[in-house]
């Protein structure tokens, strides 16, 4: 009887779609999309989507693109993580 490997959740590559939280700036949607770029690949085709709160002061945005392995969304995670801007990440 086969074993199944369960330590991850995911089979790569897949569809990832990363949520993304910060005040509703400028400066929050560069640094977000130059963090999410740095770790992607271009040919990974990112896509962006974004939705401001209901009194505009907050952003959420959505970056979806094909991830790779677990090594690279966790950089992605602490890079975002550590940022001053980013107030969550999903």
């Amino acid at each position: 009887m086969a074993t199944e490997d369960k330590s991850t959740l995911f089979q790569f590559p897949c569809s990832y779609p990363l949520k993304v939280m910060g005040r509703n700036t400028v400066e929050f949607y560069s640094a977000v999309s130059a963090i999410v770029e740095k770790h992607v690949a271009a040919g990974n085709g990112i896509t962006y989507a974004s939705r401001t709160s209901s009194g505009e002061k907050y952003l959420a945005i959505t970056a979806t693109f094909a991830a790779e392995s677990e090594v690279q969304l966790y950089a992605l995670y602490k890079e975002l993580n550590e940022h001053d801007l980013v107030l969550m990440t999903l």
